[in-house]
C-alpha cells in the first residue's frame, strides 16, 4: 500500500488517531496499527518529544506515523487533531480515545483529598475529551467501510476502585458513554478495553516502587491467570476490536488476567 503526502487525496491506507500516544497503551498500538499498514496520527498533550520518538519508530514502507501535540480537553485541539489527518490521509477509520490522567488518592474514605478542582480536570481528559474526539471525526467516520471507537477506560470504572474516587468515577463515566454511543452512532462500532494493572513506569511513579511491586507480585499469585497486563497485551484487544469484530459494539472489554473476578 502506498502513502500519498498530498495534502487531501485519499489515502489507500486505513486510519487511526490514537490519543495519548507518546508511551504505554498509545504507543504500543501505535505501533501495532502500522506494522499492519495503518497510518497514524498520534497525539499528546506534554511529551512531544517521546511522541514524535514514538512516530519515528513506527513509520515504515508501508505506514506512515505522525505526532501532534493535543489536549484532548480543549475541543479547538480535538478538532485540529481530526484536520491534521484529514489535510494528511483524507480519512478517518479508527479513534483510539487513550489519554487519560488521574490524581494518585489511593484511599477513597479520605475525601479531602480530592476537590472539586481535581474532578474537573479528570472529567475534562477522561470523559469530555473523548467526547470531544467522537464528535469532531463522526461525519469522517461515517464515511469509512469499518468505522470504529475504542475507548480505553478501567476496571476502576466497573469495580469503584483505583487511584482515586475521581479517576474511577471518570471511568465509570466513559463507559456509560460507550454505551450510549454505540447505541445511537451506528454504523460507527464504539467499545471500551478496560485493562486491570498494567506493567510500566507512568503507573509505577504513581505507586512508587514499593506498592507497584508489592501489587504486581500479589496479582501474580492470586489472578486466575497468574499474569498482569503490558501495554501490548491491552493494544492487542484494541487491534481485534478495530480489525476484526465488525459485529461487536457497545461492550466493555475487561483486560485483567482474571483478577476482578475476585473483588
Amino acid at each position: 500500500m502506498c502513502i500519498r503526502d498530498r495534502a487531501n487525496t485519499m489515502s489507500d491506507n486505513p486510519v487511526a488517531i490514537v490519543t495519548g500516544g507518546s508511551r504505554g497503551v498509545g504507543a504500543a498500538t501505535a505501533k501495532m496499527l502500522s506494522k499492519n499498514g495503518w497510518n497514524v496520527l498520534i497525539t499528546c498533550s506534554s511529551s512531544i518529544e517521546d511522541a514524535e520518538q514514538v512516530a519515528k519508530n513506527c513509520t515504515n514502507e508501508h505506514a506512515e506515523v505522525v505526532a501532534l501535540q493535543a489536549d484532548v480537553s480543549k475541543d479547538i485541539e480535538c478538532i485540529a487533531s481530526i484536520n491534521k489527518a484529514i489535510n494528511k490521509w483524507g480519512r478517518i477509520d479508527a479513534v483510539i480515545n487513550n489519554a487519560g490522567t488521574t490524581k494518585f488518592a489511593w484511599d477513597h474514605s479520605d475525601l479531602d483529598s480530592l476537590d472539586a478542582e481535581d474532578f474537573q480536570y479528570i472529567y475534562g481528559v477522561n470523559v469530555i475529551g473523548p467526547f470531544q474526539m467522537v464528535k469532531a471525526a463522526k461525519e469522517h467516520l461515517l464515511k469509512s467501510a469499518n468505522p470504529c471507537v475504542v475507548n480505553i477506560s478501567s476496571i476502576a470504572g466497573i469495580k469503584g476502585i483505583g487511584s482515586s474516587v475521581a479517576y474511577a468515577s471518570s471511568k465509570g463515566a466513559l463507559n456509560t458513554m460507550t454505551l450510549s454511543m454505540a447505541r445511537n452512532l451506528g454504523p460507527i462500532r464504539v467499545n471500551a478495553v478496560c485493562p486491570g494493572f498494567i506493567e510500566g513506569e507512568w503507573l509505577k511513579k504513581g505507586m512508587g516502587v514499593e506498592m507497584y511491586e508489592g501489587t504486581k507480585k500479589h496479582i501474580q499469585n492470586t489472578a486466575p491467570l497468574g499474569k498482569t497486563c503490558s501495554p501490548e497485551s491491552i493494544a492487542e484487544v484494541i487491534m481485534n476490536l478495530i480489525e476484526k469484530s465488525e459485529l461487536i459494539t457497545g461492550q466493555l472489554i475487561t483486560v485483567d488476567g482474571g483478577v476482578s473476578l475476585n473483588l
